[in-house]
C-alpha cells in the first residue's frame, strides 16, 4: 500500500468523491481520501492522501488555500455561481474604481453565511439536499479570513481575481456578497484552486498522469511522503532504548532523544533510531514533557519493532 500525498489537478466536471474513486482503481488500494471538497465544476489543487497519509485528511483540509476567480455582476443565483437558477438581475453602472474599492474591502476578518448548495449539515441534513428539495433553512454567519486579494483584470461586468483566505471560505459567497455591496448582485462564473497549503497548482497532476506515471512505475516519485507534510517542523531523534515509547505513543522527554538538552520545543517530527517516522509531539513545558499531537507509526507486518 502507498502511504503519503499525491497532488492532483481536479478537472472540470468531476466531484472531489469521483477523483478519490478514479484513483482507487488506478492505485489499487482503498484508503484513500480527499483534503477539501471542490465543486465539479471548480479545477485545480485537490491534495489526495493514501494509506497512512489519510490521518492528514483533517489537517490539510483546515490550512489556507488560495483561488483564482471570475466574478460576473449583474445577477445573483441560487447557488451563487453560473450553474444556478438566475434569482435577480440588475444594470451594472458601476465603475472600475467602485469595483476595486468594494472588493478590497473584504480583505481581513469576515462574517460569511454559508450557501444553501453546499455540504454543510444542519441537523443532520445536507444544506444542498434541503436546497434541492426546495428548502431554505436559515444559516450562521461563520468567521472566515480573506488573506489577500489581487485583482487581475477587470472588464465589467466580469472581474478576474485571485484570493488567499482561511479555511472554510466560500469564494462563491464572497462573489455574491461583492455584488451586493456594489447594489447590482454578483455571481462566481469560475473557478480554480491554486494552492491549498503547501501544493501548488504547478506541480498537480492529472489523473491520466498519475496513470502513466503508474505504468513507467514512477509513482513514488510524486507522492510526498507523510513527514513531508511537516517538513518546517524540527526533526528529533529517539534513543534505541527510548523508540519504544514514540511506538506506544507514549509522552518522553528530551533525555529520550539524540540530542537531549539541545532538544527543540513547540511541535517537532519525531523518528525512531532507525529514522523510521512516528508522528507529530508537542513540547509541553509545565510537565517538562513531549506528547503526542498525531501519530503515524505503523508497525511491522511481522509484528516486530
Amino acid at each position: 500500500m502507498r502511504n503519503g500525498v499525491i497532488n492532483i489537478y481536479k478537472e472540470r466536471g468531476f466531484t472531489s468523491h469521483d477523483v478519490v474513486a478514479k484513483l482507487r482503481g488506478i492505485l489499487k488500494q482503498k484508503k484513500i481520501g480527499h483534503t477539501g471538497t471542490l465543486d465539479p465544476d471548480a479545477e485545480g489543487v485537490l491534495p489526495v492522501c493514501l494509506g497512512s497519509g489519510t490521518k492528514l485528511c483533517d489537517m490539510l483540509t483546515d490550512r489556507d488555500k488560495t483561488y483564482e476567480a471570475v466574478l460576473l455582476l449583474g445577477q445573483s443565483t441560487d447557488t451563487q455561481d453560473t450553474t444556478g437558477t438566475v434569482l435577480q438581475q440588475a444594470e451594472v453602472s458601476v465603475t472600475e474604481e467602485m469595483v476595486r474599492e468594494a472588493i478590497l474591502s473584504f480583505v481581513g476578518p469576515y462574517e460569511q453565511i454559508p450557501p444553501m448548495y453546499s455540504a454543510l449539515k444542519v441537523n443532520g441534513k445536507k444544506l444542498c439536499d434541503l436546497a434541492r428539495a426546495g428548502q431554505e433553512v436559515e444559516r450562521k454567519a461563520r468567521p472566515v479570513v480573506i488573506h489577500a486579494i489581487e485583482i487581475l483584470e477587470v472588464h465589467i461586468p466580469r472581474v478576474r481575481m485571485s484570493v488567499s483566505c482561511s479555511k472554510g471560505t466560500y469564494i462563491r459567497t464572497l462573489c455574491h456578497d461583492i455584488g451586493e455591496k456594489l447594489g447590482c448582485h454578483g455571481c462566481m462564473e469560475k473557478l480554480l484552486r491554486t494552492k491549498s497549503g503547501q501544493f501548488l497548482l504547478k506541480d498537480s497532476l492529472r489523473l491520466s498522469e498519475v496513470e502513466r506515471l503508474r505504468d513507467e512505475g514512477r509513482l513514488e516519485e510524486v507522492i510526498l511522503p507523510v513527514d513531508g507534510v511537516f517538513i518546517a517542523f524540527p526533526k528529533a531523534v529517539l534513543k534505541e532504548e527510548s523508540s519504544r515509547l514514540g511506538y506506544n505513543g507514549n509522552p518522553f522527554r528530551k533525555k529520550d532523544l539524540n540530542c537531549c538538552q539541545d532538544a527543540p520545543e513547540g511541535e517537532i517530527r519525531v523518528y525512531d533510531f532507525a529514522g523510521v517516522f512516528i508522528g507529530i509531539y508537542a513540547w509541553h513545558p509545565e510537565q517538562h514533557l513531549y506528547r503526542p499531537v498525531k501519530m503515524f507509526y505503523q508497525p511491522p507486518v511481522n509484528g516486530s519493532v
